[in-house]
């Protein structure tokens, strides 16, 4: 079966999973194009499999991106589902998942041309560190830290924002300064590895570390964080004897009690470190090459 992998252009950063994907796709003897979702010469409603990977661009076009994706979904299999991208792509799923009793950052809401007082939320959490971001949103877009010493920035930061976009705001967690965001990596039904990234804010580069070993208390966060998505995709045509997932990856702090939380959970089109873990790399071509062929 064709295999498109779906990316966009330009890329806002390299991907550096593209080419070592690619490598494995090959030597299974997958032939695999990439190409940009927005770019109709690829034939994405032709009958073939389609994976997401770095289509960083959709944050700026969300209603053609959605509609894409249920165009490419119909050709054939599309992963991760169709359901599941339209859940993932708004961060209003951290508190749904809150709701549930992950332990998620806690985040408030703002929708798009509310009036909010900003002063007014912050004090009634005792928040003096502050993020803000869009609630639709990939990489550093519209991210950025502030105290309660720079509220008048943080004002006009949302003014920018807030009209065309709903936002969120959340404590910003010191954890993040040493320990650093940890990003779990989950590939069909496993999690291989994870990987330390520093904070980065909007226009800034990230930096990330070799592989490293999941703690146990966040493979638990990871898994509570994973065990909803089932209920997602009720009715998606899925591979006999696969998840419904074929990769995620959950980014997870630690508040000021030393515990994990959930940061966000990338089910759409997240960075899987693969150049960072072979094991990992090996297992994605494998499941693709698995699915393809079932």
């Amino acid at each position: 079966m064709k295999l498109r992998i779906a990316t966009c252009r330009p890329l806002p950063k390299f991907d550096t999973d593209e080419e070592p994907l690619l490598r494995e796709l090959g030597a299974r003897g997958i032939d695999a194009q990439m190409g940009a979702w927005h770019d109709e010469r690829i034939g994405w409603e032709e009958p073939g499999a389609t994976v997401i990977r770095s289509t960083w661009n959709y944050v700026h076009h969300l209603g053609a991106y959605l509609d894409w994706a249920a165009r490419a979904s119909t050709a054939g299999p599309f992963w991760n589902p169709l359901p599941i991208v339209r859940w993932n792509t708004h961060k209003r799923y951290l508190l749904e998942l809150a709701a549930r009793g992950v332990a998620t950052a806690p985040t408030v809401l703002f929708e798009r041309g509310a009036n909010v007082d900003l002063a007014a939320e912050l004090e009634s959490r005792g928040w003096s560190e502050f993020v803000l971001k869009p609630a639709v949103g990939a990489g550093s877009f519209g991210t950025k830290r502030f105290a309660m010493a720079e509220l008048e920035s943080a004002r006009a930061h949302l003014a920018e924002f807030l009209p065309r976009r709903d936002m969120l705001l959340q404590p910003y967690l010191s954890s993040v300064d040493g320990y650093g965001e940890r990003a779990l990596v989950w590939i069909n039904g496993q999690f291989t590895h994870s990987i330390r990234k520093t904070p980065r804010w909007s226009g800034q580069k990230e930096n990330v570390s070799t592989a490293l070993a999941i703690e146990p208390d966040e493979l638990a966060l990871g898994e509570a964080a994973l065990a909803p998505i089932a209920s997602l995709v009720a009715g998606a045509q899925l591979v006999a004897g696969t998840s419904p997932l074929l990769y995620a990856r959950v980014d997870i702090a630690r508040d000021a009690a030393n515990r994990p939380v959930l940061m966000e959970l990338e089910l759409v089109e997240p960075s899987l470190f693969l150049a960072q873990h072979p094991p990992a790399l090996a297992r994605f071509a494998d499941a693709l090459a698995h699915r393809l062929a079932t």
